[in-house]
């Protein structure tokens, strides 16, 4: 009967630690939302242009789909619209002119500057309440979750100056 017991035990806390994971999740994005606005760049091209720092060379829109983990049209909507604001620009392949590269724009790493320092603010605010020894606590044991996640799955390489 006690095994039992943990294990509905065990099966509450991990619902309950889902739980609090999407509200912290949800608080940080709407932080973040709100304090990029007035950059005028959303969360998603925020993500774009983070993956576009992190490339060795300008990547194809395909390679940025696949990064981001989303269909290429997508990627395309958010291209134009980062172009339209002159942070990225389209820049034809030097070996086939048939692909055509993103490149990010001097432009598009300064809004990335402010983009990290909107990040960086908002985890600040949520992570206010713990001290500096829970937050290296708390960094230690998500590593652990990260680290546990196919790299396949993951977005973009973790910014070393987020």
């Amino acid at each position: 009967m006690e095994s039992r017991a943990t294990a509905i035990d065990v099966d509450e806390v991990t619902g309950q630690l889902a739980d609090q994971l999407l509200r912290l999740s949800r608080r940080l994005h709407r932080s973040q939302r709100a304090l990029m606005e007035p950059t005028g760049v959303t969360l998603a091209q925020s993500r774009l242009l983070r993956v576009l720092a992190h490339c060795e060379e300008p990547p194809r829109m395909a390679d940025l789909a696949q990064r981001l983990d989303v269909v290429p049209r997508a990627v395309t909507t958010l291209v134009d619209a980062l172009e339209e604001r002159e942070l990225v620009r389209r820049v034809p392949d030097p070996h086939n002119r048939r692909v055509i590269r993103i490149e990010l724009r001097e432009s598009g790493g300064q809004a990335l500057k402010e983009l990290r320092r909107a990040r960086r603010t908002a985890a600040a605010e949520l992570l206010a309440p713990l001290s500096g020894e829970q937050r290296a606590a708390l960094t230690a044991l998500l590593a652990v979750l990260d680290a546990d996640e196919p790299r396949h799955h993951r977005a973009a390489p973790p910014a070393a100056a987020s």
